[in-house]
């Protein structure tokens, strides 16, 4: 299992647990950032900048601390 900063740009996965307290998980809920979704990441900015991901064919940006909360195992 990695995190989704650990994960490859391009690659899809399939989010594992959402690994942080109540408040960042209902941050993420809202994004519809939940267990079970297949979540692709688009583009990881340089110099500590955000994650781009895609899901639910809709795209968003997210930052590094909430991406290495999040765990994934690729498809």
């Amino acid at each position: 299992m990695k995190t989704l900063e650990q994960l490859e740009n391009g690659k899809e996965a399939v989010i594992v647990e959402v690994d942080s307290g109540c408040g960042l998980k209902n941050k993420l809920c809202c994004l519809n950032i939940r267990e079970g979704k297949i979540i692709k990441k688009v583009l990881s900015h340089p110099f500590r900048g955000p994650i781009v991901i895609m899901i639910d064919n809709r795209q968003c940006a997210i930052g590094r601390g909430m991406a290495r909360s999040i765990l994934v195992e690729e498809r």
